[in-house]
């Protein structure tokens, strides 16, 4: 056998790869499928219970006895050097250490 009988044969067989590679039964694929819907099932199932049994254990505000206030409304309070804070700002909100208000 010469090299190019060789270099023939082993393009053929690659592009036999290659086209028998791209198709695959119906059957097969919809099997994959409704496993990956299964596991992303199970997934989602996991991380409720997870969220459902830490949800709890969160703290907030309220347990803490601090008051939460509204957007714009007084949140600190300046004794001398010092700040004294009067409630929580809700989320995505901060207490402005110049205005003294939530923003």
């Amino acid at each position: 056998m010469t090299t190019s009988e060789i270099l023939t044969g082993l393009i053929i067989v690659g592009l036999f790869t290659v086209m028998c590679c791209g198709q695959t039964s119906e059957e097969f694929t919809d099997d994959t499928q409704l496993s990956q819907q299964e596991t992303e099932n199970e997934l989602v199932e996991a991380m409720t219970a997870l969220l459902g049994r830490y949800q709890p254990n969160s703290p907030s505000s309220e347990k803490r006895g601090i008051p939460q206030c509204a957007v714009g409304s007084r949140c600190a309070m300046r004794l001398g050097p010092r700040f004294g804070k009067l409630c929580e700002c809700v989320r995505g909100s901060n207490c402005n250490s110049f205005l003294l208000k939530c923003i």
